[in-house]
């Protein structure tokens, strides 16, 4: 599933509220916890795996100019809640991206 979020941010704005952010991911997974692990391949690409309820989601982060790339590999149990999944990755990104500039 590919879902892109929008922004109007610096690429190294992006890549500094992404680090800083994704500590807070696991208290927005159902059940308030989950298993997640980061790497950066590249400075614009990010790559986390999240476990959660017996679950795991790989999914890869590609920050462009003007909109950054969610793509998430669900398994078939998940493929379900695609809509909702995308939903509140779009709403959660847009949130984070938004907003003025922090100097960094």
């Amino acid at each position: 599933m590919r879902v892109p979020v929008q922004h109007n941010l610096p690429k190294e704005e992006v890549r500094r509220r992404l680090r800083e952010r994704m500590p807070e991911l696991p208290a927005h997974m159902p059940g308030g916890t989950a298993d997640v692990t980061t790497e950066w391949p590249s400075e614009d690409c990010m790559k986390m795996t999240v476990g959660a309820m017996g679950q795991t989601v790989r999914t890869k982060v590609t920050i462009e100019e003007t909109q950054v790339i969610v793509e998430l590999d669900l398994p078939p149990m998940l493929s379900f809640f695609k809509p909702l999944i995308a939903a509140a990755v779009s709403d959660k990104g847009t949130k984070l991206l938004s907003g003025p500039r922090k100097d960094i």
